[in-house]
Protein backbone atom coordinates (compact mmCIF):
# COMPACT_ATOMS: atom_id res chain seq x y z
CA UNK A 1 0.00 0.00 0.00
CA UNK A 2 1.12 3.51 -0.77
CA UNK A 3 0.07 5.40 2.32
CA UNK A 4 0.03 9.18 2.47
CA UNK A 5 -0.19 9.78 -1.28
CA UNK A 6 -1.90 13.13 -0.97
CA UNK A 7 -0.54 15.23 -3.82
CA UNK A 8 -0.11 14.65 -7.52
CA UNK A 9 3.35 15.11 -9.00
CA UNK A 10 2.07 16.49 -12.34
CA UNK A 11 5.19 15.21 -14.10
CA UNK A 12 7.35 17.93 -12.53
CA UNK A 13 10.14 18.13 -10.01
CA UNK A 14 9.23 19.41 -6.57
CA UNK A 15 10.79 22.84 -7.22
CA UNK A 16 8.98 23.20 -10.52
CA UNK A 17 5.70 22.16 -8.89
CA UNK A 18 6.12 24.71 -6.07
CA UNK A 19 6.88 27.46 -8.57
CA UNK A 20 3.85 26.48 -10.65
CA UNK A 21 1.49 26.70 -7.69
CA UNK A 22 3.01 29.96 -6.44
CA UNK A 23 2.48 31.52 -9.86
CA UNK A 24 -1.07 30.18 -10.13
CA UNK A 25 -1.91 31.39 -6.62
CA UNK A 26 -0.60 34.86 -7.51
CA UNK A 27 -2.74 34.88 -10.66
CA UNK A 28 -5.78 33.73 -8.70
CA UNK A 29 -5.37 36.50 -6.13
CA UNK A 30 -4.73 39.10 -8.81
CA UNK A 31 -7.65 38.30 -11.11
CA UNK A 32 -9.80 36.23 -8.69
CA UNK A 33 -10.45 33.74 -11.48
CA UNK A 34 -8.12 31.53 -13.53
CA UNK A 35 -8.59 28.93 -16.25
CA UNK A 36 -6.33 25.90 -15.90
CA UNK A 37 -6.47 22.12 -16.16
CA UNK A 38 -8.81 20.31 -13.81
CA UNK A 39 -5.99 18.45 -12.05
CA UNK A 40 -4.02 21.65 -11.40
CA UNK A 41 -7.18 23.37 -10.14
CA UNK A 42 -7.83 20.52 -7.72
CA UNK A 43 -4.25 20.71 -6.44
CA UNK A 44 -4.27 24.52 -6.13
CA UNK A 45 -7.58 24.71 -4.29
CA UNK A 46 -6.26 23.71 -0.80
CA UNK A 47 -3.32 26.10 -1.15
CA UNK A 48 -5.66 28.99 -2.00
CA UNK A 49 -8.05 28.10 0.83
CA UNK A 50 -5.18 28.10 3.35
CA UNK A 51 -4.00 31.48 2.05
CA UNK A 52 -7.47 32.98 2.56
CA UNK A 53 -7.62 31.49 6.06
CA UNK A 54 -4.28 33.16 6.86
CA UNK A 55 -5.70 36.39 5.46
CA UNK A 56 -8.68 36.13 7.79
CA UNK A 57 -6.37 35.79 10.80
CA UNK A 58 -4.75 39.10 9.90
CA UNK A 59 -1.77 38.81 12.27
CA UNK A 60 1.83 39.59 11.40
CA UNK A 61 2.72 35.92 11.71
CA UNK A 62 -0.08 34.99 9.30
CA UNK A 63 1.11 37.67 6.85
CA UNK A 64 4.67 36.33 6.93
CA UNK A 65 3.45 32.75 6.55
CA UNK A 66 1.36 33.73 3.52
CA UNK A 67 4.37 35.66 2.22
CA UNK A 68 6.17 32.36 1.74
CA UNK A 69 3.67 31.47 -0.98
CA UNK A 70 2.94 34.98 -2.32
CA UNK A 71 6.03 36.98 -3.26
CA UNK A 72 4.36 40.26 -4.23
CA UNK A 73 3.59 42.79 -1.49
CA UNK A 74 0.68 44.19 -3.52
CA UNK A 75 -0.91 40.76 -3.79
CA UNK A 76 -0.41 40.13 -0.06
CA UNK A 77 -2.09 43.45 0.64
CA UNK A 78 -4.99 42.54 -1.66
CA UNK A 79 -5.37 39.14 0.03
CA UNK A 80 -5.38 40.57 3.57
CA UNK A 81 -7.36 43.77 2.92
CA UNK A 82 -9.76 42.92 0.09
CA UNK A 83 -10.30 39.18 -0.33
CA UNK A 84 -10.12 37.83 3.25
CA UNK A 85 -12.60 40.34 4.77
CA UNK A 86 -15.21 39.28 2.21
CA UNK A 87 -15.11 35.77 3.70
CA UNK A 88 -15.21 36.84 7.37
CA UNK A 89 -18.53 35.04 8.02
CA UNK A 90 -17.62 31.97 5.97
CA UNK A 91 -15.99 28.97 7.65
CA UNK A 92 -14.38 27.50 4.54
CA UNK A 93 -15.04 26.72 0.91
CA UNK A 94 -13.76 30.00 -0.48
CA UNK A 95 -13.16 28.70 -4.01
CA UNK A 96 -15.15 26.82 -6.62
CA UNK A 97 -14.12 24.70 -9.59
CA UNK A 98 -16.22 24.82 -12.75
CA UNK A 99 -15.47 22.16 -15.36
CA UNK A 100 -15.13 23.39 -18.95
CA UNK A 101 -14.57 20.18 -20.88
CA UNK A 102 -11.61 18.97 -22.91
CA UNK A 103 -9.01 21.32 -24.37
CA UNK A 104 -8.95 21.34 -28.15
CA UNK A 105 -5.25 20.68 -28.61
CA UNK A 106 -4.54 17.72 -26.35
CA UNK A 107 -7.88 16.81 -24.78
CA UNK A 108 -6.87 17.79 -21.23
CA UNK A 109 -9.86 18.52 -18.99
CA UNK A 110 -10.05 22.27 -18.38
CA UNK A 111 -11.61 24.08 -15.43
CA UNK A 112 -12.15 27.52 -13.95
CA UNK A 113 -10.94 28.11 -10.40
CA UNK A 114 -12.51 31.19 -8.85
CA UNK A 115 -13.54 32.65 -5.52
CA UNK A 116 -17.17 31.90 -4.68
CA UNK A 117 -18.17 35.58 -4.51
CA UNK A 118 -16.60 36.38 -7.90
CA UNK A 119 -18.94 38.20 -10.28
CA UNK A 120 -18.03 38.39 -13.96
CA UNK A 121 -18.26 41.99 -15.11
CA UNK A 122 -18.99 42.91 -18.70
CA UNK A 123 -15.90 44.64 -20.07
CA UNK A 124 -17.55 45.93 -23.23
CA UNK A 125 -19.90 48.88 -23.34
CA UNK A 126 -23.37 48.12 -24.69
CA UNK A 127 -23.63 48.60 -28.42
CA UNK A 128 -26.06 51.31 -29.49
CA UNK A 129 -27.79 51.47 -32.82
CA UNK A 130 -27.15 54.29 -35.30
CA UNK A 131 -30.57 55.80 -34.61
CA UNK A 132 -29.77 56.21 -30.92
CA UNK A 133 -26.49 58.04 -31.51
CA UNK A 134 -26.69 61.80 -31.13
CA UNK A 135 -26.00 63.84 -34.27
CA UNK A 136 -22.95 66.09 -34.30
CA UNK A 137 -23.41 69.73 -33.34
CA UNK A 138 -24.63 71.79 -36.28
CA UNK A 139 -23.33 75.24 -37.28
CA UNK A 140 -26.01 77.26 -35.35
CA UNK A 141 -25.24 75.30 -32.17
CA UNK A 142 -21.53 75.98 -32.66
CA UNK A 143 -22.25 79.72 -33.05
CA UNK A 144 -24.26 79.74 -29.82
CA UNK A 145 -21.34 78.15 -28.00
CA UNK A 146 -18.89 80.59 -29.53
CA UNK A 147 -20.99 83.60 -28.41
CA UNK A 148 -20.97 82.31 -24.86
CA UNK A 149 -17.25 81.53 -24.98
CA UNK A 150 -16.26 84.87 -26.56
CA UNK A 151 -14.25 83.44 -29.45
CA UNK A 152 -15.77 82.48 -32.73
CA UNK A 153 -14.78 79.04 -34.01
CA UNK A 154 -15.08 78.08 -37.64
CA UNK A 155 -15.63 74.49 -38.66
CA UNK A 156 -12.44 72.81 -39.80
CA UNK A 157 -12.11 72.16 -43.53
CA UNK A 158 -11.04 68.77 -44.74
CA UNK A 159 -7.96 68.74 -46.87
CA UNK A 160 -8.26 66.95 -50.17
CA UNK A 161 -5.88 64.08 -50.76
CA UNK A 162 -3.06 65.05 -53.14
CA UNK A 163 -3.75 63.93 -56.68
CA UNK A 164 -1.41 61.32 -58.09
CA UNK A 165 0.05 61.61 -61.55
CA UNK A 166 -0.67 58.92 -64.08
CA UNK A 167 1.27 55.95 -62.86
CA UNK A 168 2.36 53.11 -65.11
CA UNK A 169 0.44 49.88 -64.82
CA UNK A 170 1.78 47.40 -62.27
CA UNK A 171 4.37 44.94 -63.53
CA UNK A 172 2.13 41.93 -62.93
CA UNK A 173 -0.41 43.22 -65.41
CA UNK A 174 2.24 43.92 -68.04
CA UNK A 175 3.61 40.39 -67.80
CA UNK A 176 0.21 38.78 -68.10
CA UNK A 177 -0.65 40.98 -71.08
CA UNK A 178 2.66 40.12 -72.75
CA UNK A 179 2.17 36.38 -72.32
CA UNK A 180 -1.29 36.20 -73.87
CA UNK A 181 -0.34 37.28 -77.44
CA UNK A 182 2.77 35.08 -77.37
CA UNK A 183 0.70 31.89 -77.08
CA UNK A 184 -0.07 30.23 -80.42
CA UNK A 185 -2.07 27.18 -81.22
CA UNK A 186 0.02 24.20 -82.12
CA UNK A 187 -1.26 22.24 -85.12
Amino acid sequence: MRHGMTNRKLGRTSGHRKALFRNQLASLIESERIITTLIKAKELRPIAEKAVTLGKQGSLHARRTAGRQIASDQLLKKLFEDIAPRFAERQGGYTRIIKLGPRRGDGAEMAILEFVDFKLEAKQAPVTSKAEKKPKASAPAAEEKSEAGGEEKKPAKKKAAPKKKDEPAPKAEKKSAAKKPAKKKAE
